[in-house]
């Protein structure tokens, strides 16, 4: 039987590849792509049966880019997973520290790390992706340039670590989350994810959450996104517990259909663990 396809944007060694390692185990075969749209059109494309994709960091927020897609998939949100985040100053082996001028990642670590960043006096240059940086460096034997990224990707690419925990809280943390064509079942410890509009009027978010409080569902995160179709209108991602088949939940979604002018169910799942 061949192994299932996962998709993860980054290269060897980025930090998707560890939730997806730590989600799904070793024993699929990894897709690296270079953007997070990407990842998308594989899934959809079936050259992957799974994607996964940050969607929001503690220090740092959400990751807008994948809000933005979800509302014009087809695919759905099957899974979740929390990754705990710790970069490292990585420089080539044969560099020396004192020779290091410029310092390159994603911009999310970056901006993960902007105390230590602000005590040296590096060129930050922001790239694609962490371990693309470590890759990068390797390649082009920049004795120069130091790379954030996991200590995973050191390992990989045969570079040296010179700090470890460079991140500017040390609770940090990001989700991702898994896609593919269909959802889950119920695990009885779940959470579901949707999409919706909203008529432009006094009390209408009132309005459609309250679906939610009557049935004492608890809503674990909202988010306001522009439709991008006209100003200043928005798409609201609303997550909460229970998963669409649980009764409560479907009576809660039906009437917020009557509440709204839009509505898409994204997915059910079983929720994942801080650990």
């Amino acid at each position: 039987m061949s192994r299932f396809r996962v998709a993860f944007q980054g290269e060897r060694g980025a930090y998707s590849e560890e939730a997806a390692i730590k989600y799904f185990g070793r024993d699929v075969e990894f897709i690296p792509c270079r953007d997070i749209q990407t990842v998308f059109n594989y899934v959809e494309a079936g050259k992957s049966d799974y994607g996964i994709l940050p969607i929001e960091n503690s220090i740092e927020g959400s990751v807008n880019e994948t809000y933005d897609l979800l509302t014009s998939t087809n695919l759905r949100v099957s899974g979740e997973v929390y990754l705990r985040i710790s970069h490292c100053l990585i420089i080539h082996r044969d560099a020396d520290i004192k020779d290091i001028k410029k310092v390159m990642s994603h911009p999310q670590a970056i901006s993960q790390c902007k105390v230590y960043l602000s005590s040296k006096s590096f060129e930050v240059i922001p790239a694609y992706d962490t371990a693309g940086s470590v890759k990068k460096i390797l390649e082009e034997k920049l004795l120069d340039t130091a790379a954030i990224a996991s200590e995973r990707a050191a390992e990989i690419y045969g570079m040296k670590i010179v700090e470890r925990g460079i991140e500017d809280y040390g609770r940090n943390y990001t989700r991702f989350i898994v896609i593919s064509e269909k959802d889950s079942e119920p695990s009885g410890d779940d959470k579901t994810s949707i999409i919706f509009s909203l008529p432009h009027i006094p009390g209408s978010l009132y309005n459609a959450l309250e679906v939610f409080a009557k049935r004492q569902i608890n809503l674990t995160k909202i988010e306001s996104r522009p439709t991008k179709h006209r100003p200043f209108e928005y798409f609201f991602f609303v997550d909460f517990e229970g998963h669409r088949k649980d009764q409560v939940v479907r009576e809660a979604l039906e009437e917020l259909v009557k509440r709204t002018l839009f509505l898409k169910v994204l997915g059910s799942y079983p929720r994942g663990k801080i650990s």
